[in-house]
């Protein structure tokens, strides 16, 4: 495998040129033989020479792709278009398998399709639960995709893959037109006969046959093509979950390799979007102290606006809010200088201005790489919230939707004028384990703003950024420049804005020996 030293972090236009770097590498003879069809079995490893940098953009990218499907079928579990244009998007923008492209870049996308199906086989064999979430959103995956393919590119799968379902000719089905029609629920013969319907052996039916839906005869079980999916599925899914139980005791062989092994271990634990650092980062707007106070209400994600009303009402964070909040502020555009000031101005309304100098200020200025180690600290993301200690009595940091007791996250949202269908269905997708999608409801129901194209808020500042997109009108291109429109009708100019989501930003605390000390320091209060 060659080695590239070169990571695959920072924001879309650092992915846009890891893209472009990858390209440009590529210098090995395609091989068209390998990919003649767009859809994959993936029965057979690929022998490649893979870079460490498309080892990780690959990998990211059909996770990406995978999470999207993932919440997709929580939004809408009865299908339908929104569900199909979420799916096209995700796949389109991360793991595309293009029609009426040149040979070259099918070849490319079918490449990268392969490749990343068994880099994220390897991430996700090692555990029961993170072998069921691949299968299950893999399968969902291949169903959708299957369903795009016309009958001809389905019949070409099917003889490419020795799978002996073979399709009845025009006048078979014609002289069973009756017959196929009386099986299922709408069929008549006009729709039997716009339906390709395949020959299936009658033990591989079983399912289909129970529940009455085809007609057989001879052995065989007539399958409309909306059915034979689930067959071709179900055989998709046997042959992926005895290969990941093979993997899973592979795995063991890899643990010499230190390049690989970090990289897989931490995927499943990844997260995807932007890390809303100072680097590169440019708000909508000017953010000052004052405005704080107007932004909170209007555009902060509710976990934020829980921390800033507790601030408001007793003048002080404990250690845990102080960092998830202030990191946030960070995150939105604060600069050092006026998030002292925002912190002097409240703090100072319950203690001493020496006290909060000695106790505090140094904190801030830690956390904004002025102090300690100088690390340029960033925002939590929504997973790290989550996951992380739940606040105890006194405490103003965590998720509400994760954290609060039912009865607390309905009144507090009754007092937030959320009206009582919002209110109902935000508390069932907590009540289902859903807490990210929870707040994406509570963003639409706050701002009468659809996000089923952003699909899930993974991070607080990324609430924030779309709420003020929202509220001011602005937009985000995909390398995170703000877009305004021209004057007249000449082209349009562009404006730095806040940095786009980078294709592989690991979550991780970055806090540890320097966060002992500051919480040490609020022992002395």
């Amino acid at each position: 495998m060659q080695h590239v030293k070169r990571g695959v972090r920072g924001g879309g236009r650092d992915r846009i040129n890891a893209k472009k770097s990858i390209r440009q590498q590529r210098r090995a003879p395609r091989d068209y033989s390998k990919y003649t069809h767009r859809l994959s079995l993936f029965t057979h490893p690929p022998i490649d020479e893979v870079s460490l940098e498309e080892f990780e953009l690959f990998a990211v990218d059909r996770l990406r792709a995978l999470k999207c499907i993932e919440t997709a079928k929580v939004r809408w579990p009865k299908r339908g278009e929104e569900y199909d244009k979420a799916i096209r998007v995700a796949l389109r923008d991360n793991i595309p398998l293009s029609t009426n492209v040149d040979a070259e870049t099918a070849y490319d996308e079918r490449r990268k399709d392969h490749v990343s199906h068994y880099i994220l086989r390897l991430a996700y064999c090692k555990s029961e639960d993170l072998r069921r979430w691949f299968l299950t959103n893999e399968c969902d995956m291949f169903r959708y995709r299957f369903d795009q393919e016309d009958g001809d590119s389905v019949n070409t799968f099917l003889t490419l893959n020795n799978l002996s379902y073979a399709p009845i000719s025009h006048s078979d089905k014609e002289s069973r037109a009756q017959k196929l029609a009386s099986c299922g629920y709408t069929n008549n013969i006009d729709k039997v006969m716009r339906t390709d319907y395949y020959q299936v052996a009658f033990e591989e039916a079983g399912e289909l046959v129970k529940s009455r839906r085809v007609y057989v005869e001879g052995g065989f079980a007539y399958v409309p093509k909306g059915d034979i999916i689930s067959i071709i599925v179900g055989a998709f899914r046997a042959k992926l979950s005895a290969a990941l139980t093979a993997t899973s005791k592979a795995l063991p062989s890899l643990e010499e390799d230190t390049r690989l092994l970090p990289m897989l271990t931490n995927l499943s634990k990844q997260y995807l979007g932007s890390d809303y650092g100072n680097s590169g980062n440019k708000a909508i707007e000017t953010i000052t102290a004052a405005a704080v106070h107007q932004l909170a209400p209007e555009s902060f994600p509710l976990c934020m606006r829980h921390s800033h009303d507790h601030l408001m009402q007793h003048h002080h964070l404990k250690h845990g809010a102080r960092m998830q909040y202030g990191l946030f502020l960070k995150g939105i555009g604060l600069t050092l200088e006026e998030a002292l000031l925002f912190w002097r101005s409240e703090f100072g309304k319950s203690m001493s201005m020496d006290k909060f100098e000695k106790n505090h200020a140094y904190n801030i200025r830690h956390n904004y790489g002025k102090e300690g180690k100088r690390t340029d600290y960033t925002p939590y993301s929504c997973m790290k919230i989550i996951m992380s200690n739940p606040p105890g009595t006194g405490d103003a940091h965590g998720c509400p939707f994760r954290h609060f007791d039912q009865g607390e996250l309905r009144l507090r949202l009754m007092s937030y004028k959320v009206p009582p269908k919002g209110i109902s269905e935000i508390m069932k997708l907590v009540s289902d384990q859903h807490y990210q999608l929870a707040c994406v409801r509570y963003f639409e129901v706050t701002h009468g703003d659809d996000l089923h194209g952003a699909m899930a808020l993974q991070h607080p500042n990324q609430y924030f950024q779309k709420s003020r997109e929202v509220r001011t009108g602005d937009k985000m291109d995909v390398e995170g420049v703000k877009k305004e429109a021209a004057p007249g009708p000449a082209a349009s100019t562009a404006a730095p804005a806040a940095a786009a989501p980078s294709p592989a930003k690991m979550d991780t605390d970055g806090h540890n020996s320097d966060d002992d000390l500051m919480a040490a320091m609020d022992a002395m209060e």
